[in-house]
């Protein structure tokens, strides 16, 4: 009787273990922030891809008319395209979404991307929309 006592617990026990660790990685994924990227799709520029950058690293090419995601660790993160004397710096909360924007400006002998924050409401409306 107190084998199966025994036996009866240490399931339980490792049951527990298990839903908790898996708990705790179900809630990690809230733990970042997602930011979509997107450019909308135009004439002009058509022929430029800009690159994104978070943090100095290269995230994508941004061809016209696409998007990415990605997701970030809360805190600052500094977002720039191909012109670095102009970026983003996103104050990332654990949980929320941003949406950045990348447009064409012009530039001297050829254009480069430039990122705008945009409010969520405005961002969602432009990215599923058809552009």
């Amino acid at each position: 009787m107190r084998r199966a006592t025994l036996y009866l617990l240490l399931f339980l026990v490792s049951l527990t273990s298990s839903w908790a660790q898996e708990n705790a990685v179900a809630s990690q994924g809230s733990a970042k922030a997602t930011v979509y990227v997107y450019r909308y799709k135009q004439f002009v520029g058509a022929a430029l891809s800009p690159s994104v950058y978070c943090d100095d690293v290269q995230l994508a090419r941004m061809e016209n008319g696409r998007y990415f995601t990605t997701t970030v660790e809360p805190g600052k993160h500094i977002f720039r395209s191909n012109d670095e004397q102009s970026g983003i710096v996103l104050l990332a909360a654990a949980g929320q979404q941003y949406f950045i924007r990348v447009d064409i400006a012009a530039g001297f002998m050829k254009g480069h991307g430039r990122l705008q924050l945009m409010d969520n409401q405005q961002g969602t409306y432009e990215l599923t929309s058809d552009n």
